[in-house]
């Protein structure tokens, strides 16, 4: 007989300093990122806030569209910055208000990116060769940097990547090591494994949906599985690590964790699969955000 497949996990948050969801309800979710909250489309959350409306009209924005869809616009209670500082960890991002309801940081993300660090760190003074694609505004690429790797940073976003570099500014991480690639993610890999290049650490973070600086199509399920392959090939031999994460959640787990299970076929180590989730700040409910899976191929894993 197989062996059951191992159990999938949720990891959870509960923000920390500068971040923490107030409450959820309804399709929403009450946020606030530093001095500003903000009321954002939450398709998950099924129940009904707890508090009071009035609570929830003291936002200083709203975000609506027409549909469940990213796109579409805020309507400002309060006046808002065009931008503005949050710390997190050894980092501090820049938060705006975009046009597709995004602050410009996913906080669900900090316990994957503490197992980040966890991986760096046990490498010792060694300066680890990380690549970060899809890296959006750059959280994990800093905070590897930061902790002494050698990051390669690669997202098709110009706007996204001149975003990320203010916040490396903002950080005051000019001399870390970031290499600043605007390229399509897919195209990149391939050529990285015709090179004969080397990752100690890969981090992939696609969208479901998304065009590359020459217009190249990302489709999540169709382009997601030779991506994977690449990024096996790029796997240094010893003390590596991979993580993916997705925001697809209408997708499974379970089904990333078997895509990660073929391409590392030959490899051991440890791998966990699951989801993704922010915990309210009264404790009773916790969103689900996104599915990961991580893999690191020696016996000790970071929570």
């Amino acid at each position: 007989m197989r062996p059951p497949p191992d159990p999938l996990k949720c990891i959870e948050t509960a923000g920390f300093a500068d971040y923490s969801l107030l409450d959820s309800g309804v399709g929403r979710k009450l946020e606030r990122f530093g001095k500003i909250i903000v009321d954002r489309p939450e398709p998950q959350a099924l129940w009904s806030p707890h508090l009071a409306k009035a609570k929830w009209d003291q936002v200083h924005a709203v975000f609506s569209s027409e549909n469940d869809e990213d796109k579409g616009g805020w309507r400002l209670h309060k006046s808002v910055p065009e931008s503005w500082p949050i710390k997190m960890c050894s980092v501090t991002m820049l938060c705006r208000l975009s046009g597709f309801r995004h602050i410009g940081l996913f906080p669900e993300q900090l316990p994957l990116w503490e197992w980040m660090l966890g991986r760096l760190a046990e490498r010792g003074d060694e300066s680890p060769r990380v690549l970060n694609l899809f890296a959006y505004t750059g959280a994990a690429s800093l905070l590897a940097a930061a902790a002494g790797a050698h990051v390669t940073h690669v997202d098709a976003s110009k706007k996204a990547i001149a975003w990320a570099k203010e916040n490396q500014s903002a950080s005051k991480l000019e001399s870390a090591s970031v290499r600043w690639i605007l390229d399509d993610a897919q195209k990149f890999t391939a050529r990285e494994v015709r090179r004969g290049k080397s990752y100690d650490l890969i981090l992939v973070d696609p969208p479901k949906f998304g065009r590359g600086p020459n217009g190249e199509v990302w489709d999540l399920f169709k382009s997601l599985p030779l991506l994977m392959k690449d990024c096996a090939k790029l796997l240094a031999p010893t003390r590596a690590a991979l993580l993916l994460t997705v925001y697809a959640i209408r997708a499974s787990s379970l089904a990333f964790d078997q895509l990660l299970r073929e391409v590392l076929v030959n490899r051991g180590g440890i791998r966990e699969s699951g989801e993704l989730a922010i915990r309210e700040r009264e404790g009773a409910r916790a969103i689900p955000t996104s599915l990961f899976t991580r893999w690191a191929c020696h016996d000790s894993t970071h929570s």
